[in-house]
């Protein structure tokens, strides 16, 4: 066959080989007249069974040989029996498992998938298909029908697939009616599509580029993109600006619709931190909630639990420990305040105050639990306190709900069993995950947090850390003494020096060293030559200890090139390592690898280590244990858990021999190499140098260029982030 020629071919999925439920992308088995065929394409819910037309062309892979690539497709249920029986025996009706399936084909033959559609009251002459499970079945069915259209039609125009099951669990089978009425309303945060590709759609459709609908989309879609730059409102002026922008209309419509939104409910409307501020509903909401609980805990004054001085001295003695004045404040407000803040920089003895307020909600028969916005930040802690520590999410006890939603069941009407919480990394926490936080803290529940202001702020919206301090309206202990113990290490010196613009020296005592690189490639080949030899045979310090971190993800020294460079140096391919090869990445027994999405549906591996549970998080590092090629299942190992993967989770899987600084932050390695060269301008900020170095534990090797070293130092500026906690918190404790 020549390549290049546009063809068409049809045949029935004998196999799916792979599938990215993100985009719809698929590569299957087709048996077209008796020929295997392999074609790849946007086939999304691609089912085994399946009648496919495709035309598109062939292509020669490098690995996978001769392919056909599908640029249009057009689906079609099986007829056949065997076909039916195929596609109902592989999983695509939820509940139809291959003995189901084939009970009933047996009995309905050809007419199966018509009566499952149609009339699936008569499954029930079938022998343990009661009519409950009947309706079950033909309801699977049908909305299993829709998806695929929904699906395929999405897909067909740049969408992804995904939206599909969003769609239709708000509309049903009237999804498809509804998106071709208003191709916006896949703009609203519930859907979350992006703007490009919906304009296209809409546009196609043949709406005008003035409609009000084209307008209102515009404005919820610019609102939502700037949740991901911080901002958890925008001015009303910047609003209508970048909007008006965004699809080449007058301000007077955008404004006109923007009020009609408002009107509405879809946007909400403030006067706060002096701006005519515009929110998203589900921000506003969790802003004003979560100021308005701040400010009541902060006004809750409880009385000293009686013989405090002398539990104090009981609990200095039994640690073993003899307290600096700031940590006797810190532990004598918590004793009572509803609410505190603790903030210190690295050696001002942040754990010690920790392990006294444990030690002191203890001898007060107080149900304390501790908590950190990440997996590894959870665990550090547990580990330096000797207490079990959980993510947030896991407190909280996060369920995956409709498309990427998260809903907690601890909340408002179900509170946490808990008279105190202990919150470490509070910089991490966004605007809506703290809200979260205090609708679970029953009346009368203490809050401690604890964070360092010179770290990176969350990646979610808000900067909550930073407002609760400058609101004055929280009583925050700030560590400032660094203690003799840490006084001696090079790494505390150089973060406390940063604090101040002062760039480390090339040799900081024997934990911190820099070794100038300017050229980014030389930069790279000795990051990966500290992690893969030098560090372990020269020093001892096992693999498995080791973290390089970088600033970016791209270019020679970002962690997409770093990562493979260290996989070909770590964990080259060999004769008897399985690996799975796919699309767009490969996975081999023995890489380390993470979690870039919190899946709380992941189950934990009954044979693994540890105690059974499920639900794997954004930041969670493991080490791929084994691989199943005959059913494209990986297997992870995160340290005190196992996980199987399928090939639909594992998107959510990417290299972490070397991660970004945003992605390391919350977490602490034994030996860390900083990768400090061909910086981008916007990371060249002192917070995201300081993040980095406060990583390592025990060894930090910096390689890179100090000129870029010296920016980040003496660039203290923040990119602005519009935050109405601040006000609110101001306002509310005059």
């Amino acid at each position: 066959m020549v390549e290049d020629i546009f063809e068409s071919i049809e045949g029935v999925i004998k196999r799916v080989t792979y599938r990215n439920p993100e985009n719809g992308y698929a590569v299957v088995l087709l048996d077209c007249d008796g020929s295997e065929v392999t074609a790849v394409g946007t086939i999304p819910l691609a089912a085994a069974g399946e009648n496919l037309l495709l035309q598109g062309r062939w292509t020669n892979h490098a690995t996978y040989g001769q392919q056909f690539k599908a640029e249009y497709v057009e689906r079609s249920v099986p007829s056949a029996r065997s076909d039916i029986l195929a596609y109902l025996s592989s999983g695509a009706i939820r509940g139809i498992g291959a003995k189901t399936a084939e009970s009933i084909v047996d009995m309905f033959g050809e007419n199966s998938l018509d009566i499952l559609e149609n009339d699936p009251q008569r499954l029930t002459a079938i022998k343990g298909i009661s009519a409950d499970k009947a309706r079950q079945f033909g309801r699977a069915f049908r909305r299993q029908a829709g998806l695929r259209l929904l699906s395929q039609m999405l897909s067909s125009h740049g969408l992804s697939p995904t939206l599909s099951v969003k769609l239709y669990s708000v509309y049903g089978e009237s999804a498809g009616d509804a998106i071709r009425a208003d191709p916006y309303i896949l703009l609203y945060p519930q859907f979350a599509a992006p703007f490009g590709p919906v304009d296209d759609f809409a546009l196609s459709l043949g709406l005008s580029e003035t409609d009000p609908r084209r307008a209102s989309g515009a404005l919820l879609f610019v609102l939502r993109h700037n949740l991901s730059n911080g901002h958890v409102f925008l001015p009303r002026g910047k609003l209508i600006t970048a909007s008006s922008e965004l699809i080449g209309v007058s301000q007077e419509l955008i404004s006109s619709c923007l009020d009609l939104l408002i009107e509405n409910e879809y946007i909400m409307a403030d006067d706060v931190a002096g701006e005519h501020a515009c929110y998203l509903p589900s921000l506003y909401d969790a802003e004003s909630y979560a100021a308005g609980r701040l400010l009541s805990m902060a006004g809750t004054i409880q009385p000293p639990p009686p013989g405090l001085s002398r539990m104090l001295e009981e609990i200095q003695t039994s640690l073993g420990i003899e307290y600096a004045k700031e940590q006797l404040d810190a532990i004598k407000a918590a004793a009572v305040s509803n609410v505190i803040l603790i903030t210190g920089g690295p050696g001002t003895g942040k754990t010690t105050a920790i392990k006294g307020i444990i030690e002191l909600f203890r001898r007060m028969s107080m149900r304390v639990f501790l908590t950190a916005p990440t997996g590894r930040a959870a665990k550090r802690m547990s580990e330096l306190t000797g207490y079990d520590a959980y993510t947030v999410h896991r407190l909280l006890q996060a369920q995956s709900g409709i498309g990427d939603e998260t809903v907690f069941i601890k909340g408002s009407g179900n509170t946490l069993d808990a008279d105190a919480v202990i919150m470490d990394e509070t910089s991490m926490v966004d605007i809506e995950l703290m809200a979260a936080l205090l609708k679970a803290l029953p009346e009368g529940c203490r809050m401690i947090m604890i964070g360092d202001p010179d770290q990176l702020p969350s990646v979610g919206p808000g900067r909550l850390l930073s407002d609760v301090i400058r609101s004055e309206s929280i009583n925050c202990v700030r560590l400032s003494r660094v203690f003799r113990q840490a006084q001696d290490s090079g790494i505390v010196k150089a973060a406390h020096g940063i604090c101040s613009g002062e760039p480390p020296q090339r040799r900081m005592g024997s934990d911190l060293f820099i070794l100038p690189r300017n050229d980014p490639e030389d930069a790279a080949r000795t990051c990966v030559e500290l992690f893969a030899s030098r560090l372990p045979e020269k020093m001892g310090i096992p693999l498995q200890q080791i973290q390089l971190i970088t600033p970016t993800r791209k270019g020679p020294c970002g962690s997409v090139m770093l990562n493979s460079m260290l996989r070909d140096a770590l964990n080259p391919p060999s004769q008897g390592k399985a690996e799975l090869r796919q699309p767009n990445s490969i996975f081999r027994v023995g890489d380390r690898v993470m979690q870039i999405r919190n899946n709380y549906d992941l189950i934990w591996l009954s044979d693994g280590p540890g105690i059974p549970g499920s639900g794997v998080f954004n930041g969670d590092i493991g080490t791929v244990k084994s691989i199943d090629l005959f059913s494209e299942t990986v297997i992870v190992d995160f340290d005190d858990h196992c996980v199987e993967y399928t090939m639909d989770d594992l998107p959510d899987l990417e290299p972490a021999w070397a991660i970004t600084v945003h992605k390391a932050q919350g977490s602490e390695f034994t030996a860390v190499v900083f990768a400090v060269c061909a910086v981008p301008k916007p990371l060249e900020i002192r917070s995201l140098f300081y993040t980095g170095v406060t990583r390592a534990k025990e060894l930090l090797v910096i390689a890179g260029d100090e000129r870029a070293i010296a920016r980040m130092c003496e660039n203290d500026k923040q990119r602005n982030r519009y935050s109405g906690l601040r006000a609110r918190l101001a306002e509310g404790s005059l």
